[in-house]
């Protein structure tokens, strides 16, 4: 298995530098997609473009499957971020301003191609004894997912299990992180208005104050909303935008205020829209402004199950090392990660996946225009992926 993942492995790397010097954004990844087919109908495999078209899944099936079997899924997410890539010292830079693989799609992408170009070796070689499916999401980074669109076209149809890495930074390259349970958190967004009449400064009293209520709601909101609710829950709201005013003696007419509610239980996510409205309207009286409240669902969290987290220490213990050396606990993290919406459907797990270069000291985040990896990562994922698949006999 390592001679075929390291006879893909430049390949892969130079199609990651593609991806990252032309980065896409959510269902606009049609370059990104018209790559991946060509490279996998050129593997002699059958990918499926989604209605949108951008994204496909394809089918590894061994001669001789049973009908019905259940499918092992792979997940790669294919978007990129609106930001600038701040790089300057390689080759690879994104060419297109504000837009950069800021979060390792394009490392996931690479990853999922090199676990089908393998597979689909093995299966002609009689090595591969089960089916599996291999999915290239759009829109990970839009809310609520493009996980949506791969299962509305039927994506998750007889899936038994699935599987997806996500690049971590501050994970040394040749290990991964693992955690049964919660791994991400819920997350969504809500835009608050607040209306009315406006007016002169002098005459507040006459007016309906805007820029004092949003200012109230601002700074009350977050922490009512914490005394409302079971601290375990760990829900979190955090404002990104408040805007209202035009001039310094005028009481505006509108204001606004945009953030998000992130939660580390289910539980939290459920009961927060129904109590922000409860909390919002009580404000909302006190200072004599009409309201609206824009509340978009996000994505629950992601919840590993514990037979998937096995098999995953299970492949990289097998082919890399000890559990010590190779495998580290993780912690739940603040994220959302909309690989939650497959689990849903189907057991399975995701995985953190070092990138971080041995002895780098940098600081790379994700979502950060300097982010970077430790390529090496890419053909460790691969053959993590492969592994699962040729050595696992039942989902």
């Amino acid at each position: 298995m390592r001679t075929r993942v390291r006879a893909f492995e430049a390949e892969l790397i130079a199609f990651r530098r593609d991806l990252h010097r032309h980065p896409e954004l959510g269902r606009q990844e049609f370059r990104t997609t018209g790559l991946l087919h060509d490279r996998l109908v050129a593997a002699g495999l059958e990918p499926r473009v989604l209605p949108g078209g951008t994204g496909m899944t394809v089918d590894i099936v061994p001669p001789g499957t049973p009908a019905g079997m259940p499918f092992l899924a792979f997940r790669a997410d294919i978007d990129a971020l609106p930001i600038d890539d701040a790089k300057t010292d390689v080759t690879y830079r994104s060419t297109v301003p504000g837009r950069a693989h800021a979060c390792g799609h394009d490392v996931h992408t690479s990853i999922v191609l090199g676990t089908a170009l393998v597979l689909a070796a093995a299966a002609r070689d009689g090595e591969l004894r089960r089916p599996v499916r291999l999915i290239f999401q759009p829109a990970e980074e839009v809310m609520p997912g493009g996980a949506l669109d791969v299962i509305k076209a039927g994506g998750m149809d007889n899936v038994g299990r699935i599987f997806a890495v996500h690049c971590d930074p501050k994970v040394t390259v040749g290990r991964i992180g693992l955690k049964v349970g919660a791994i991400t958190s819920a997350c969504d967004r809500l835009v608050l208005h607040l209306d009315g009449p406006g007016g002169h400064t002098a005459r507040p009293h006459l007016t309906t104050d805007l820029v004092t209520a949003i200012a109230r709601m601002a700074a009350d909101l977050p922490a009512v909303l914490a005394r409302r609710m079971d601290p375990r829950w760990g829900v979190s709201l955090v404002w990104g935008r408040i805007a209202s005013g035009s001039a310094a003696n005028v009481i505006p007419q509108h204001a606004e205020l945009e953030g998000t509610v992130r939660c580390l239980e289910l539980p939290g996510w459920r009961e927060a829209p129904d109590l922000l409205h409860e909390l919002i309207a009580k404000m909302a009286e006190t200072h004599r402004a009409k309201w609206t409240l824009d509340y978009h669902r996000g994505v629950p969290p992601v919840v590993n199950e514990a037979v998937s987290i096995a098999q995953l220490e299970a492949a990289m213990t097998a082919r890399f090392g000890s559990a010590g050396q190779v495998v580290e606990e993780t912690e739940q993290s603040l994220g959302g990660e909309d690989f939650s919406w497959y689990l849903e459907h189907a057991p399975g797990a995701l995985a953190r996946l070092g990138v971080r270069a041995p002895g780098d000291s940098a600081v790379r985040d994700l979502h950060q225009g300097r982010f970077d990896v430790d390529e090496r990562a890419i053909g460790i994922g691969v053959e993590l992926f492969a592994a699962l698949a040729l050595e696992h006999s039942e989902a």
